[in-house]
């Protein structure tokens, strides 16, 4: 994507904007002439229409009878006139209309072209256009709920409060600095201090929310780890109620790690089966085995899995890190009358069979509680995108530096320069601080096209 697309100044763009293959399609039109485009393929005179009507028309070529919604700039997604065409979902059909439309000027839009016009048209800024990716990809209520926040501008608003407060405190500074020579203060050290330290409580909230976001978005990513041969890829097949994963009596079967997504009790979980962990001189293995100990460590949650011919590998797990301990193939070891044991954790540890599905209840029962995703609703602010969190990072270390600063009493030009650069962390996710065509090029180039 070049600089000269990157404006958007005069090009006008099609796509398909639904998923292929359904009864009906949507193909959406954007730009100065997506008006008179569309008009063109058409055997009825739309040109003329009003904003915000629908029309009943046929495709030239006898392609198909379609409705055709108008859209007058600015009031459209993109801020640009605009309209969708709504036809019947065949494959053939969908490529004469596109074909139609490029052939009289249009051209195909990149990926996510749609939404980067209306941020670069002032629709939404840049937090509320990524949110629309994330509610595209939402696979659960709390996920819908976060990126239906963002995009109604939740973020946005406490990022602009923040800002408004940090402006402030710069411009009594600077205010200041003007009159230096005649010794004239402001504003009271203390008050300057307790406004910035309240600032700074509100962004670490907001940092500290990333956590529960990223774990809504991605999934809470479980390890199951354990040595050979005690039930991993069992266990791992029996959670997602597939077979995923390869499962043998011979050791070592699993070489490298296995991922998969499932939904329990409305909170999304990724399971990761690893290599069983055990002395080995096969150099494959041996990198597997590495694998399993760099998934344990990036995990949220670890499922330390044994039998009872085996010990619970000794690895190093952080103190921080939630651990669930347990023993596998109960079914094969204790009789039948001992599966009381699956009814609740011994000296909290959990006996299981993964083959029959004893005690699996209490095990996915405890892996909701240990990951204690909160309810949330549609007006919460949580960080979900690590672009925001990373700057919302940067804006933390400018804004301790400027703290310090105060407490130590150096130059007001000293701790307003911090302010300013805080200020620039915070309007980089808004998008107001951001200029570079890559910058923009990167964010939305994993969005569908059509959208």
């Amino acid at each position: 994507m070049g600089k000269e697309e990157m404006n958007m100044n005069s090009d006008t763009i099609c796509a398909l904007s639904t998923a292929s293959g359904g009864a009906i399609a949507v193909v959406r039109v954007s730009g100065p002439q997506a008006i008179e485009i569309t008009n063109a393929i058409l055997k009825k005179d739309i040109s003329k229409a009003k904003g915000y009507t629908l029309h009943f028309c046929e495709v030239k070529e006898n392609v198909d009878h379609v409705l055709v919604s108008v859209f007058r700039a600015p009031h459209s997604y993109t801020g640009e006139d605009s309209t969708e065409i709504s036809c019947h979902g065949g494959y053939y059909i969908v490529q004469q209309i596109l074909n139609l439309l490029m052939e009289n000027g249009a051209r195909q839009a990149l990926p996510g072209e749609f939404t980067q016009r209306a941020f670069m048209n002032g629709k939404m800024d840049l937090s509320q256009a990524e949110s629309v990716a994330d509610l595209i990809a939402a696979t659960n209520r709390a996920a819908h709920n976060m990126a239906m926040s963002q995009l109604r501008g939740n973020f946005r608003n406490d990022l602009e409060d923040l800002r408004q407060q940090l402006l402030k405190l710069t411009s009594l500074l600077e205010l200041e600095l003007d009159f230096s020579d005649q010794d004239i203060t402001f504003t009271e050290r203390e008050q300057l201090l307790q406004t910035a330290q309240n600032i700074q409580k509100h962004i670490n909230t907001l940092r500290q929310s990333f956590k529960v976001g990223n774990a809504i978005k991605n999934g809470v990513s479980v390890a199951i780890i354990g040595a050979p041969n005690v039930g991993k890829s069992t266990l791992l097949n029996s959670l997602l109620h597939e077979d995923k994963a390869i499962v043998s009596s011979i050791q070592g079967t699993t070489r490298d790690v296995i991922e998969d997504v499932i939904q329990i009790q409305g909170t999304t979980f990724r399971f990761i089966d690893t290599a069983g962990i055990r002395k080995t001189k096969d150099q494959i293995e041996k990198m597997g085995i590495e694998r399993s100990i760099q998934a344990a460590e990036r995990a949220d949650i670890i499922l330390l899995l044994t039998d009872a011919d085996n010990q619970f590998p000794d690895i190093k797990i952080p103190d921080d890190k939630p651990v669930l301990k347990v023993v596998n193939k109960c079914d094969m070891t204790l009789p039948s009358a001992s599966f009381l044991y699956h009814k609740m954790p011994v000296d909290n540890v959990f006996h299981i069979s993964s083959v029959t599905g004893d005690g699996m209840d209490l095990l996915t029962e405890a892996l909701v509680r240990t990951a204690a995703i909160p309810e949330i609703k549609e007006n919460d602010t949580i960080v979900t995108n690590v672009r925001h969190y990373q700057a919302l990072n940067k804006a933390h270390t400018a804004l301790s530096r400027a703290i310090k600063g105060i407490k130590q009493e150096i130059p007001n030009d000293l701790i307003a320069q911090d302010l300013r650069e805080c200020l620039h962390f915070l309007g980089e996710i808004t998008g107001g601080e951001i200029t570079s065509d890559e910058v923009l090029q990167n964010i939305f180039r994993n969005f569908c096209v059509g959208k």
